[in-house]
């Protein structure tokens, strides 16, 4: 227990300290160019979110983009690993998939989000984006992880006669398992990503990116910075509560490994 809070305690003045490093660059950097306008201190944003945290829009804006961003990953994962399980069994539906996945890989988001202005209302937009951008990824790690499991093992369950209940739970899931887990944690990054940046686009009621263009539009690069500092913070504190739920899964005996981020 000691050694435990003894690296625990080691890693957290680790952080502390990078954390400080790049403070004081921001603040060395802010005295070299000395204009607000093109980059405010530390102290100077941490004062504008401060301020902001005491408005109701603010949280109207966080809760309506989680809200977004929530459905577009969901979407995400459900057409993701139900198009990856097909394309695993049939494989002309692989072969009329990869095409699809690679166009919108290659595609930049910006192209999307246009063409999604026009087919979607402003609010619909930011989901769309996040569920396209998403999905290639999900869909490639279920597709992998399907097929990286074991041969023999499928073998041996099929002379045993295993049921298919039993080999999904036993030998699929446990191998698709850390495939998915690595896609929909790089799909969270993304989709706040490209979900702000369709807001700030489509500018819609209550939005990050509708804050975000606002605060360039009034050259408010206090708020700038502040509202961006938000979108940061939110996407790290949900990945880390994903993979905390999931080494609470991995205690109870799901899946396999210890996952962290």
């Amino acid at each position: 227990m000691k050694i435990f809070i003894m690296t625990k305690s080691k890693a957290f003045l680790k952080n502390l300290a990078v954390l400080l490093f790049y403070l004081l660059v921001w603040q060395l950097a802010y005295l070299v160019i000395q204009r607000e306008v093109y980059l405010p201190s530390p102290w100077q944003v941490l004062n504008r979110l401060s301020q902001l945290v005491q408005e109701a829009s603010f949280w109207q804006a966080v809760a309506f983009s989680m809200y977004r961003v929530g459905w577009g990953i969901l979407l995400s994962v459900l057409t993701g690993v139900i198009f990856g399980v097909i394309a695993c069994w049939n494989r002309l539906c692989y072969e009329l998939l990869q095409p699809l996945i690679i166009a919108i890989k290659s595609t930049p988001v910006i192209s999307f989000i246009i063409i999604a202005l026009i087919w979607f209302s402003s609010s619909v937009a930011p989901v769309f984006i996040c569920l396209l951008m998403c999905f290639p990824i999900i869909w490639t790690n279920t597709v992998a992880g399907i097929k990286s499991v074991d041969q023999k093992l499928l073998e041996m369950a099929h002379v045993y006669r295993v049921s298919k209940l039993a080999i999904w739970h036993k030998i699929y899931l446990p191998a698709i398992l850390p495939y998915f887990t690595a896609g929909l944690i790089t799909a969270l990054g993304l989709g706040w990503k490209v979900s702000v940046a369709a807001e700030v686009l489509s500018h819609p009621k209550s939005a990050i990116g509708s804050q975000l263009y606002s605060a360039k539009i009034y050259l408010d690069s206090g708020g700038l910075f502040a509202w961006t500092l938000v979108v940061i913070i939110l996407s790290l504190n949900l990945e880390k509560l994903f993979a905390y739920c999931l080494n609470r899964l991995n205690k109870r005996g799901f899946g396999h490994g210890k996952y962290s981020n």
